[in-house]
C-alpha cells in the first residue's frame, strides 16, 4: 500500500492517535495546545479526510462519536516525509546532514550512532527492511527523541 502525503495538520492529527492510541474527533482536538488548538470542525473535516487516505479508520462509536485509530505507523510517515525531503536535494543527504550539524541538530553523539548502524549494515547483521534497505534500528537514530527542525 502506497503511503499517503499528510500536511502538517494531519501529522498532528496522527500525532495525537500515535501518542493516545483510539480517540474520538473531540479527544483528538483537546490533543493540541490550548493556544494553537483548530476549531472541532476543522479537526473534524482532516479525520474526515484521514479517513479518505486510509491513514486512519472508524473502529467504534459510542453514542454519536466516531472512536478513530491510526493505520499508519508513525514510523512509515516519518520515513515518508523524510524520502520526500531527500528528493528535493536529488537523493542526498550530505545538504540535510550539513544543515542538522550547523545548526546544532546533529550531536556527536547521533554520528557515532549512525557510524554503528552503518556498519551493521554494511556487515549484514542488521534485519533488513523493505526495498530502501534500511534498518529498523534507524526509527530510534539518535539519542535526543525527537526533536524540533525548523519551526512549526
Amino acid at each position: 500500500m502506497r503511503l499517503p502525503r499528510l500536511t502538517r495538520l494531519e501529522l498532528q492529527i496522527m500525532e495525537a492517535l500515535w501518542t493516545r492510541g483510539a480517540s474520538s474527533v473531540r479527544e483528538i482536538q483537546e490533543a493540541f495546545p490550548e493556544r494553537d488548538r483548530p476549531a472541532y470542525t476543522t479537526v473534524q473535516t482532516m479525520v474526515y479526510r484521514l479517513e479518505g487516505k486510509k491513514a486512519i479508520r472508524r473502529v467504534k462509536k459510542i453514542g454519536n462519536a466516531h472512536i478513530f485509530e491510526a493505520v499508519v505507523s508513525r514510523t512509515s510517515a516519518h520515513r515518508r516525509l523524510i524520502d520526500e525531503l531527500l528528493s528535493l536535494f536529488g537523493g542526498r543527504s550530505q545538504p540535510v546532514v550539513m544543515h542538522l550539524i550547523e545548526s546544532g541538530n546533529l550531536t556527536l553523539e547521533d554520528v557515532k550512532e549512525a557510524e554503528q548502524l552503518l556498519i551493521k549494515l554494511k556487515s549484514g547483521t542488521s534485519g533488513r527492511s523493505g526495498r530502501s534497505g534500511r534498518s529498523e534500528r534507524s526509527e530510534s537514530f539518535g539519542s535526543g527523541g525527537s526533536r524540533k527542525v525548523g519551526k512549526e
